[in-house]
Formats: C-alpha cells, sequence, structure tokens
C-alpha cells in the first residue's frame, strides 16, 4: 500500500556526481519508468553493487530517496519500491534537458523574470533565486532574471510551486541591448568561468569510466545530469570562440548512444 506525498518533487541538483545519493537517483530517473515504475529492494541493492555501492550504504541511500519524495515503498511479490507519482513531471524535464540539450540561436527569444517580494517573504525569495539559478538563469540585477525563453513554462512552473506568481511579472522578449558587448554582457549575468571550468571537468572525467557498460551508462549520465541544467545553452554570438560546450553534449551524446543497449541488457539480466 503506498501514498503518494503531497507538494513537488525536486530534482537533487546539489546531490555530488558519483555519491550515493547521486548514482541512485540517477539510476532510478533513467531505469525505473521504463520498468513499470517498481523494483524489488533485493534488485535495487543488487544494481547499486553493480555501481560500486555496498549493500549497507545503498539500503541508507534509498532511505533517504523515500524521504525526500522520490520512492514510495510498495510491497508486490515481494517488498520494493515504486517511483512516486508526483516525481513523474521533474523526471520528464530531466529527459528533456539530459538528453536533448538546446542550444539557442540568435532569433530564439529571451524570458525576463522581474519580482519584487515583500520582507515577510524572504524565504522565498531565497528559493526563488537558487531555484532560478539552478535552470540557468542569469542575474541581470538582483530582481530581474533572464532566461532562454524556452524555458518560460519553467519559470512559471517554479513561481506556482513556490505560490510566488503575484510577485513576479514575465517579459517575453527579442535580443537584449546591453550597453556593450552581448559576449561583455553574457559574462555578467552568467559565471560562464564557472561554467567553462564544469564542462572541462566533465570532459576529463570521461577518461575515467568504468570499463562495464551498466556502470558506464549510469556513471556517464550522473557526471552530466547537472550540466544541462546550469548551462542555459547561449547562442555562439554570445560566447567566447573557444566555447567547451558544444564539445560536452556531442561527447555525452556518442558515449551515450554507445552504452545505452549494454546497459538496458545488464539491467534486464540482474532483474530477470
Amino acid at each position: 500500500m503506498t501514498s503518494d506525498l503531497a507538494g513537488p518533487v525536486l530534482d537533487d541538483i546539489d546531490a555530488r556526481p558519483g555519491s550515493t545519493a547521486s548514482l541512485l537517483r540517477t539510476f532510478i530517473g533513467v531505469f525505473l519508468r521504463p520498468l513499470g515504475g517498481w523494483i524489488s529492494a533485493a534488485d535495487l541493492v543488487a544494481l547499486a553493487g553493480d555501481l560500486g555501492i555496498e549493500p549497507a550504504p545503498a539500503r541508507t541511500g534509498v532511505a533517504r530517496l523515500k524521504q525526500k519524495g522520490l520512492l514510495l515503498a510498495a510491497r508486490e511479490e515481494q517488498i520494493g519500491y515504486r517511483l512516486n507519482p508526483a516525481a513523474t513531471r521533474m523526471l520528464e524535464r530531466g529527459d528533456r534537458r539530459i538528453f536533448e540539450m538546446r542550444e539557442m540561436t540568435d532569433a530564439d527569444t529571451w524570458c525576463l523574470v522581474s519580482f519584487s517580494m515583500p520582507e515577510s517573504a524572504r524565504s522565498v525569495r531565497h528559493q526563488l533565486r537558487r531555484r532560478l539559478q539552478w535552470i540557468g538563469a542569469g542575474v541581470v540585477s538582483p530582481a530581474l532574471w533572464i532566461c532562454p525563453g524556452h524555458l518560460q513554462d519553467e519559470v512559471m512552473q517554479i513561481l506556482d510551486e513556490l505560490d510566488a506568481r503575484r510577485w513576479a511579472t514575465l517579459f517575453p522578449t527579442y535580443t537584449p541591448v546591453p550597453a556593450g558587448t552581448l559576449i561583455d554582457a553574457a559574462a555578467q549575468w552568467w559565471d560562464l568561468d564557472a561554467l567553462r571550468d564544469e564542462h572541462l571537468t566533465f570532459q576529463a572525467s570521461l577518461a575515467t569510466l568504468p570499463d562495464e557498460p551498466f556502470a558506464a551508462y549510469v556513471h556517464l549520465i550522473d557526471r552530466w545530469r547537472v550540466l544541462p541544467y546550469t548551462d542555459p545553452g547561449l547562442p555562439p554570438s554570445m560566447l567566447p570562440t573557444d566555447w567547451p560546450g558544444r564539445r560536452s553534449f556531442d561527447e555525452f551524446a556518442r558515449r551515450s548512444a554507445q552504452l545505452s543497449a549494454p546497459a538496458w541488457a545488464h539491467v534486464r539480466a540482474r532483474m530477470a
């Protein structure tokens, strides 16, 4: 018997790639829905072991995912876990971000997010800024943020989930006209140096993927999955000529295509 937890289930952007919590969340996000949304506790612990996670930390990690609302205890023929239906929207959004990273063109629209909140809503203001940063929005000023136009629906969802819609106004717009160049403006609105380091770190990490395809596939996605959120996919006209973002995505897409089928074969054999 299960019951849905109230409220949305949020992605754990802060989870350290390679940690037990992050690897389990990545596995669940990729595999559990196609498997019907349910997995036995024994199979989950066994597959965690194939990722290098010992049984005791795996069980602790699963318990934490239950606390966060991603999993629900659900006994079928044996003890197991079911994906919380409230997490489906978040995971579908993650699928689009992770596997279909979008690069803007100069013709694409932008979305400006302006908000003014009373001091009594300080905590909401903090959460809003944090979650806007999570989806790759840039900071024009403390109460004016900018993001690609295709993220407008995600901004609306964030405002609704925080009950902050009444304090915010969204402005769809075309190319901004800053005082200097667009490249200079992008460097002011986003921390491009930190983002570049994230891309280069990801690219270097590819040399240390596990040899076994299942573990390599999960680790690949786990190391990659935050980047499509924090990188807004700015148009080339706003980026330095040696920007590493395209190479990161191409390498991820190539390796993901190579590893997906053998990884799935491993999971189905393990659960047979």
